[in-house]
């Protein structure tokens, strides 16, 4: 029901407001989708279910990367990366182009079916998406194309296992936590990885789970972690994004409308991806070092 409350808290209106030429094209289904024979991993729930979305939105979010607009993702569960971001991944590497992951998480979903406490494939996913062993079989004989431990950069961490946090530490994972958050702020933070993807002509796919934020901003999450962005910090991020120009694919997850007050949290991420596609208060220049790829 996430991408439904997206939708009802007025997305795509507020996206054409803003002058874009925007596309729903609804829900994917996965009923065409047959089981693969691959034995599933002995801690991954719900393996066979998340294999069939992530083939799906694997081929879904490789179409729509080739056709040059940017594809919005919106989800549950953030095991939905696997399949989005190796989409756009796989587009990446067919025009010689180098793609980094932003991921706006209370939680840095580093781990594998060998680290995991809870065998949440949710909490796998950035780790699938650097190649980490352990959901090999996860696309099939799909085409799996992974980024560079480098390209990763985890923001608003707050909760990490501990054999997670030893993985983080060996493959040299880059963890903006909340803690460096308050001693430096985003905006110097946020500036850092544009900087950094700036100087490798680089884009940035931004994969948003809504915990990232406090949950007095947004309660309607599944795994709430207090001491998260605020609303403002939040915002100065999307903003910084924006004027960027880098960001060519978002997602944006673990949205639960159930756990919701009166939709507070849809409005508050529908408020978000607005300030990230150039909603502002006042109308400012795009900075002149901004650089929007040509893809």
């Amino acid at each position: 029901m996430g991408p439904a409350a997206l939708r009802t808290a007025g997305l795509v209106p507020l996206l054409e407001s803003l002058g874009l030429d925007v596309t729903d094209y609804g829900d994917v289904g996965i009923a065409d989708m047959t089981d693969l024979s691959d034995d599933p991993p002995a801690k991954a729930k719900h393996y066979r279910q998340i294999q069939r979305w992530s083939r799906v939105l694997a081929r879904r979010s490789h179409e729509l990367a080739h056709t040059g607009a940017i594809p919005v993702f919106l989800g549950g569960d953030h095991s939905l990366s696997m399949g989005s971001v190796n989409g756009v991944a796989r587009h990446c590497r067919d025009v010689g182009q180098e793609l980094f992951v932003l991921w706006l998480d209370a939680h840095a979903d580093y781990n594998t079916p060998e680290t995991t406490i809870t065998a949440n494939m949710h909490g796998m996913s950035a780790a699938f998406l650097c190649g980490e062993p352990g959901l090999d079989g996860l696309l099939g004989g799909d085409v799996r194309a992974t980024i560079p431990t480098e390209h990763l950069e985890l923001f608003g961490i707050r909760s990490i296992d501990k054999a997670e946090k030893e993985l983080l530490r060996m493959r040299r994972i880059s963890v903006a936590d909340m803690r460096a958050i308050d001693e430096f702020g985003v905006g110097v933070l946020t500036r850092r990885i544009l900087d950094k993807v700036r100087a490798r002509n680089g884009v940035l796919h931004v994969s948003f789970d809504v915990d990232f934020l406090d949950p007095e901003v947004a309660p309607g999450v599944g795994t709430t972690v207090p001491g998260g962005a605020t609303y403002r910090e939040a915002h100065l991020i999307m903003e910084l994004l924006h004027d960027s120009g880098l960001v060519r694919s978002v997602d944006i997850v673990e949205l639960n409308p159930f756990l919701d007050e009166r939709g507070k949290t849809a409005r508050v991420a529908v408020e978000l991806i607005g300030s990230l596609f150039g909603q502002q208060i006042t109308d400012r220049p795009t900075p002149t070092n901004a650089i929007v790829p040509d893809l």
